[in-house]
């Protein structure tokens, strides 16, 4: 009975009924095993799915990124190097496989994979950001910030190569560039444990941005028109900085600046950054957008607070960051 049973049972899980299931279908349940760490019930429903195309793109990424989930390298390495020769091989494919190579520390296939990626997507955000967190790994940071400079020229609206820029140029002692992209970032990426790691960064770096002693600099870079005027129109708030550098302080500040930055620029840098403050400012949204930007990293308690006293400011900000996507435009990276 039992082996009749069990033959019953690998009868039907054969070819009429697993046949019913389109490779779609068979992909969408490998990938919810996967999510839930189930890694060989997913390595069995994409081996299903591989006998049904086994040329699929997209089945053979999944099949090195479970083995790479897995933590068997060596084995998604295998998997994976033979796509990026493809001729549809895509970002994600050159994206997974630095991963597998970096878990592997074989740093230099790495690269080579990295560029190569580079070479066939030039304008890929995400590849400059990870090509550049490679080198800051392997200890060469003018090429890192390269790459994420190139990201943020190419792929102006990824937000990962403003992290890291701005997390290099406040290590760098710099006082614009880890302001302009720190907030670029949290616009573009508005609710993850990093968006809070940058807005502290950039409290931070209001506090050095006043300072008349500058910290040393490790990175040594020339300062553009931008820069300048940048810093120029900032450094005109500095008697109010004098009352501490604090969430409230900081809406004065940059109320002010925006002021004087569209009256002394005369359009000369066209700024998403700087239009969207303006607008906030217009529309009675700055002073949410302040507290939201300082006060729920830095201040939680005055924060809350806040918020308990001006629920239909903030009600009206926060509504309108989610319907309205931030993105940064081509031609305006000045740096």
């Amino acid at each position: 009975m039992l082996r009749s049973l069990t033959g019953l049972f690998l009868l039907l899980a054969s070819s009429p009924l697993m046949a019913q299931q389109t490779v779609q279908q068979l992909r969408e349940t490998a990938i919810s095993f996967q999510r839930q760490e189930d890694y060989s019930n997913t390595m069995m429903v994409l081996s299903k799915a591989l006998e049904l195309e086994p040329n699929n793109l997209t089945l053979n990424k999944d099949v090195a990124f479970t083995y790479y989930l897995g933590g068997d390298f060596k084995r998604a390495a295998e998997r994976i190097l033979p796509l990026t020769d493809r001729e549809d091989a895509d970002v994600q494919v050159f994206q997974i496989a630095g991963n597998i190579f970096q878990a592997l520390e074989e740093n230099k296939t790495c690269e080579k994979i990295y560029k190569k990626g580079l070479k066939k997507f030039n304008n890929s955000g995400p590849l400059y950001s990870e090509y550049g967190e490679l080198l800051w790994e392997m200890k060469r940071p003018p090429e890192a910030i390269a790459q994420w400079e190139a990201g943020i020229n190419l792929d102006p609206s990824y937000s990962g190569n403003y992290y890291h820029a701005a997390k290099f140029y406040y290590a760098a002692a710099d006082k614009a560039r880890s302001l302009v992209y720190g907030e670029i970032f949290v616009n573009l990426e508005s609710y993850s444990v990093r968006t809070a790691e940058i807005k502290i960064l950039l409290l931070e770096s209001y506090k050095r941005i006043f300072m008349a002693n500058d910290p040393k600099a490790f990175y040594i870079k020339p300062t553009t028109a931008f820069e300048k005027l940048f810093l120029e129109v900032m450094n005109r708030q500095s008697a109010l900085a004098l009352r501490g550098i604090t969430t409230d302080n900081l809406l004065t500040i940059r109320s002010r600046f925006v002021l004087d930055w569209f009256n002394l620029t005369a359009g000369k840098f066209p700024h998403q950054l700087f239009d969207h403050m303006q607008y906030l400012m217009r529309e009675g949204m700055f002073e949410a957008y302040n507290q939201w930007l300082f006060g729920a990293s830095t201040e939680p308690n005055a924060f809350q607070w806040w918020i308990n006293n001006n629920k239909e400011q903030y009600s009206r900000y926060v509504d309108y960051q989610r319907n309205k996507l931030f993105r940064m435009p081509a031609n305006q990276h000045y740096f």
